[in-house]
């Protein structure tokens, strides 16, 4: 079923052109704003794609290594879909739950996003920062960001001096935004160091630069080892804010604290928290080494965050920004490799034992309090650990960092070789942390929950490349994307919040479910997706829109509302019910009656035996003994059913009383909740008839001549600025020259009153001065003739502009 809406922002994306164009000559017509809304995977811009799609144009098994994602969304309302074959960008307006709630509906026709340049590589990757502004196309050779904010996009390439240089041979291995900045981008690349770049201020020179050197570990000998392969930044929880963590190819995990992008933004609450934190924890620590790590994070966050300590004692804000600053005379550690934990000991080796191949990707999720680490191995195995132990800021004294300040002292880049302390031999006793290694500037151990294998096909072997992205609604629930396609994780245990539940249960193990394959006709051949997106809404629904190898698109309902709820809830009820149900039953009847009566055996009769009558004593004797048979286990076990019956009818008929208790209470709650689904169901109406109201009253006002009314442009604003000037500079004049000679005839008036007699003198006198005075006169009349005709023309002028100008508004209107 198909839609037709006519609204602004589907109409701007639709024909490609916005009301407040610039061009007179162009004009939207009803045609031009109809749009037509249809299901998501039957959209006309997958048809395209895939018609333009040859197996020619699909990358080759070097570049298949890569997951692609030409697929990112803006978290509202825009989905965007890079086109490979046009070299351009598809924003699609998308309706989630409509008409149904498992439904998901996209605008047709979208806007296509041209950059303004001519992109010299190929891009397997696109994302999105938070605002919706800005796009990076990432590709092996290339990175550019895109900014969203015409029809053809302003287009700058990032970092060419160091990453695309005709003899640079470093290559970016993994790019993000920074989850509280709009303009921050993290970059990791070959050479080993950790790049921030600030967009606002400049594409080629990071802001901020970390070298790492993780030295001192027996564990790090080899050059692969020393190979970073994948980061992530922390999410919002304590000091995993400003932290980094950092995989390499052994499967060891580093982490960076504190770290913190200049002009980014925290809510000053959770800022305040770590403030009060370090000053309560770790000021009052017995270890030295504790106090002076905690007197240097609060001077980090006091000269971070400036306006800290007003706060601190009383103020009110909502949000803090970070300020330039880094201390002179340390840099920041590399904490780790993290120690493992396994069963209460330390599990170094045995881990990376049980994976094959070597690390390729990292995923940081935040469950509650449970900061949980997952990476991913070639060999299709995923190691899931959660830090047993808070992460906090640790410095290295004896080793400045390297900056970069303007002229007024104010500090512009920063750079630091961030080295990581020499392995020791560290015991950690989790839940049982004593107050003398807060703040010790010991790594935090990895708890290990789990080991999953994915089962991937082991001919890909080394080539295999995994992805993995948390779901949006449900935190415990992670799907992992690879050559043969999606697969959903679910953790049911972890140690933190089962804590706060309070329920002692073991670890479980996680369920994983594929929910989407690319294996071409049966086979163990696997061709990698091309995009891959979550999608949410407010209403607990959530999809995946996946793009497949051949550009088709696929839309994906995933269950939200009861996943966990089988493990966590109906389990134990289950056994509760059945445990008191057992227990219920055994207590009002005994166990020998639950059994039933004992079986009667009776004697075998010989074929050969000759047969007995009734009448007879051996019959007579026969019967009599079957009767006793039949007392002894049917009568006596009726009497004691009777009995046990009887003595039990006040518990039973209280059992009954209760259930019936029970019932009464469930219909009362059944009836309530129909009482309220009434109400909602009236607010829904409400609320319906109100949406269709503003739509209506949408569609009137567009309808408004005002809406369609063009602003003029800025030459003809400039134009007829100095026509006004021009115009009010004669008319000045003009006034001026009236105003001098009304006041030399006022004076000349005045004199002739105050001195009658010497008028007849003057006359005489001046017979021979008239006819000077005669020309003067001439003169000034003539003058003052030629300023009025100029005036009237140029007022002609100023006339003939207005009308011109007001015929164009309204040849532009209609």
């Amino acid at each position: 079923m198909r839609f037709n809406f006519d609204l602004s922002d589907a109409a701007a994306d639709g024909d490609g052109s916005t009301l407040n164009h610039s061009s007179p000559s162009t004009t939207t017509t009803p045609e031009m704003r109809q749009v037509e809304w249809l299901p998501l995977q039957d959209h006309p811009i997958f048809a395209s794609m895939a018609s333009s799609y040859t197996e020619a144009a699909s990358p080759d098994s070097s570049a298949s290594r890569t997951i692609m994602n030409l697929m990112t969304w803006d978290g509202s309302s825009r989905l965007y879909v890079w086109d490979s074959h046009h070299h351009c960008l598809h924003r699609i307006s998308v309706r989630l739950g409509e008409p149904h709630p498992s439904s998901v509906i996209a605008a047709s026709p979208s806007k296509v996003l041209q950059p303004d340049v001519q992109l010299s590589f190929v891009v397997n990757k696109v994302s999105i920062n938070r605002n919706g502004s800005a796009m990076l196309l990432i590709g092996p050779n290339g990175l550019h960001v895109m900014y969203l904010n015409a029809n053809v996009c302003r287009t700058v390439s990032i970092g060419v001096e160091i990453y695309l240089c005709t003899n640079s041979a470093i290559r970016t291995l993994q790019i993000s935004w920074h989850p509280y900045s709009e303009t921050h981008v993290g970059i990791l690349s070959s050479d080993s160091v950790f790049r921030i770049f600030d967009l606002s201020s400049s594409f080629e020179k990071p802001e901020q630069e970390y070298y790492l050197q993780p030295v001192g570990s027996k564990r790090l000998q080899t050059a692969s080892s020393l190979c970073p392969v994948d980061f992530c930044f922390g999410g919002d929880h304590l000091w995993d804010r400003f932290s980094v963590f950092i995989l390499f190819s052994d499967g060891s995990i580093y982490v960076l604290c504190p770290i913190a992008p200049f002009g980014s933004v925290y809510k000053w609450e959770s800022v305040l928290e770590l403030y009060n934190d370090a000053q309560t924890l770790g000021l009052k620590s017995s270890n030295t080494k504790a106090v002076n790590n905690s007197n240097m994070a609060i001077q980090w966050l006091e000269a971070t965050f400036p306006e800290l300590t007003r706060l601190a004692t009383g103020g009110n804000s909502l949000v803090l920004k970070a300020e330039p600053y880094a201390l002179f005379d340390a840099t920041v550690s590399l904490q780790g490799p993290l120690p493992r934990l396994c069963n209460g000991g330390e599990d170094s080796e045995a881990s990376a034992k049980e994976c094959e191949g070597r690390a390729v990707s990292f995923l940081y999720n935040l469950v509650c309090k449970d900061t949980v680490l997952v990476t991913a191995w070639t060999g299709g195995q995923l190691q899931i650990h959660a830090l047993a132990d808070e992460i906090q800021p640790v410095w290295l004294h004896g080793n400045p960092p390297h900056l970069n300040v303007d002229f007024f002292d104010r500090i512009l880049g920063i750079a630091m070789i961030c080295e990581s302390v020499p392995d020791k031999k560290l015991t950690v006793k989790l839940h049982q942390q004593s107050q003398d290694t807060v703040w010790s500037g010991q790594p935090p151990p990895l708890l290990r929950l789990a080991m999953v294998d994915l089962a991937l096909p082991k001919n890909r072997g080394s080539s295999s490349t995994i992805s993995m992205f948390v779901d949006p609604l449900i935190p415990e629930r992670m799907y992992s994307v690879h050559g043969g396609g999606i697969d959903s994780i679910v953790l049911h245990f972890l140690p933190f919040t089962n804590q706060a539940t309070g329920k002692d249960e073991g670890m479980r193990t996680p369920s994983v479910h594929p929910i989407l394959s690319t294996c071409k006709g049966g086979s163990s051949v696997h061709a990698p997706l091309c995009g891959f997106i979550a999608l949410w809404d407010s209403f607990g629904y959530s999809w995946i829109a996946a793009l497949t190898p051949a550009r088709e698109c696929v839309v994906l309902e995933m269950r939200t509302w009861d996943i966990l709820l089988p493990l966590h809830v109906d389990g134990e009820e289950r056994n509760r019910s059945e445990e008191s149900k057992e227990t219920d039953v055994s207590f009002l009847i005994s166990k020998e009656l639950l059994g039933g009566p004992r079986t009667i055996l009776l004697p075998s009769v010989s074929p050969n035996l000759p047969s007995i009558t009734a009448d007879s004593i051996e019959g007579r004797s026969k019967l009599h003994q079957y009767f006793k048979l039949f007392h002894e286990n049917y009568v006596e076990y009726a009497h004691k059913v009777y009995f046990e019956l009887k003595h039990h009818g006040p518990q039973v008929k209280k059992t009954i009383e209760d259930l019936q208790g029970r019932l009464s209470k469930a219909q009362h709650n059944i009836l309530k909740v129909e009482e309220k689904q009434e109400k909602l169901d009236s607010r829904i109406d409400m609320a319906i008839q109100a949406h269709v109201k503003l739509e209506e009253r949408l569609l009137s006002l567009r309808n408004l001549p005002g809406i369609l009314k063009k602003p003029l442009s800025k030459a003809e604003r400039d134009f007829k600025f100095e026509l006004d000037q021009f115009s009010g500079v004669e008319l000045d004049a003009v006034r001026s020259s009236v105003e001098a000679l009304n006041g030399r005839l006022n004076r000349y008036k005045s004199s002739l009153r105050r001195n009658p007699s010497t008028v007849q003198q003057r006359l005489l006198s001046g017979r021979r001065k008239n006819q000077a005075l005669d020309d003067q006169i001439s003169s000034l009349r003539s003058s003052i003739t030629k300023l009025s005709l100029l005036n009237n023309e140029n007022t002609e002028k100023v006339k003939l502009i207005d009308s011109t100008i007001i015929d164009r508004e309204k040849k532009s209107i209609e």
